[in-house]
C-alpha cells in the first residue's frame, strides 16, 4: 500500500499527488512513468513521474479526471492508501549535452511530464526553454516550476487570457524566425500537439523527440495495446519507449488507436456514477 502524502488541485479537475512510494523513487530518472491501481478490482492506469525524492521516498504525479479511474483516484485524500505503483517503467529520456537550444513543447497536463525532461537538460548544462500551452489561464499549470529550471518560458494560450494568444506551434515558430538556434525539441501533451510540432521541425531537420501517451494495460510489454508504427515498425510505447523520434511516428494510427475503448470508456464512467465503484475503462 502506498500513502497520499499530499493532494493539491491546480486547474478544473487537475492534480498532483505526492505518494509515498520509497522503492521507485529510489530508482526512477526523468521520462519514466508509473503503472498505478487503485484497489483490488481496479484497472492499471500508466502516469508520468513528474517529480521525486529518493532520500524522502517519494514521487509526484499529476492528471487530469478523464476517465473512471482518474475520477476515483481525485476523490482519495491525503492519508488514504493506493494499493499498487508499479515502477520506474519505460526507458529514461536520453540526456547529454547538444549543440543549441533545448525546447520543450508541454500541453495540458502533459506539461508536468515534461519538467522533469527540462530539468535534466538543463542540469546536463544546456540552454533550456520551455514553451506552455493551455486552453486558458485557470488550466495553466506548473509554470512557476519551470521557471526555477529554464532559461526562459513562453505560454500560449488558446483565448490569449494570458501569454500569447494561439498555440505553443506559434511560439516556436516566433522563435525559429528570431533566429534562435534550436537543436532539440521535446514535444510533450496531446497527440495532435506533438504531430503538429513534428510537422514543422521535419523540414528544418531539428531533431524531435516525443513522449508518447498510448493506450497502456500492463506496463511492460507484453499485451502489445500500446503499440505504435514508427519508422515502419511496430514498436511497444510502454518497453520501448516513451521516448521516440517524432518524425518516424505514425500520427494518424496512434490517434486512431487512442479511440480503440471509448465505448467502454463511456461504460466505465456511467457504472461508476450509478454504482460508485470502479471497473475497467479509461484512466
Amino acid at each position: 500500500m502506498h500513502t497520499i502524502l499530499l493532494k493539491k488541485i491546480l486547474a478544473e479537475r487537475t492534480w498532483h499527488m505526492r505518494v509515498a512510494t520509497p522503492l521507485v523513487a529510489r530508482k526512477c530518472r526523468a521520462g519514466q512513468f508509473i503503472m498505478l491501481r487503485i484497489h483490488a478490482c481496479g484497472e492499471r492506469i500508466p502516469l508520468t513521474i513528474a517529480d521525486w525524492d529518493r532520500d524522502a521516498g517519494f514521487i509526484d504525479i499529476y492528471f487530469q479526471e478523464i476517465g473512471a479511474t482518474t475520477e476515483l483516484l481525485a476523490t482519495l485524500q491525503e492519508g488514504n492508501a493506493i494499493l499498487d505503483v508499479v515502477g520506474p517503467l519505460g526507458n529514461p529520456s536520453h540526456v547529454e549535452r547538444i549543440d543549441g537550444t533545448f525546447v520543450m513543447v508541454g500541453g495540458g497536463f502533459g506539461i508536468a511530464a515534461g519538467y522533469p525532461v527540462a530539468r535534466a537538460f538543463k542540469e546536463a548544462g544546456n540552454r533550456v526553454i520551455a514553451v506552455l500551452g493551455a486552453k486558458t489561464k485557470k488550466l495553466l499549470i506548473c509554470e512557476e516550476m519551470l521557471k526555477a529550471v529554464c532559461d526562459e518560458v513562453y505560454v500560449a494560450t488558446n483565448d490569449g487570457s494570458y501569454g500569447r494568444k494561439g498555440l505553443v506551434s506559434d511560439v516556436l515558430q516566433g522563435l525559429l524566425d528570431e533566429g534562435e538556434d534550436i537543436g532539440l525539441v521535446f514535444p510533450v501533451g496531446p497527440p495532435i500537439m506533438m504531430k503538429i510540432i513534428s510537422q514543422m521541425t521535419l523540414p528544418l531537420k531539428i531533431k524531435t523527440i516525443v513522449s508518447l501517451n498510448s493506450v497502456m494495460v500492463d506496463g511492460t510489454g507484453m499485451c502489445g495495446s500500446c503499440r505504435v508504427t514508427v519508422a515502419g515498425k511496430t514498436r511497444f510505447v510502454c518497453s520501448e519507449g516513451i521516448d521516440f523520434d517524432g518524425h518516424e511516428v505514425d500520427w494518424d494510427e496512434m490517434m486512431s488507436r487512442q479511440k480503440m475503448y471509448c465505448r467502454q470508456e463511456a461504460e466505465a464512467l456511467t457504472h461508476q456514477s450509478e454504482s460508485g465503484s470502479c471497473w475497467g475503462g479509461s484512466r
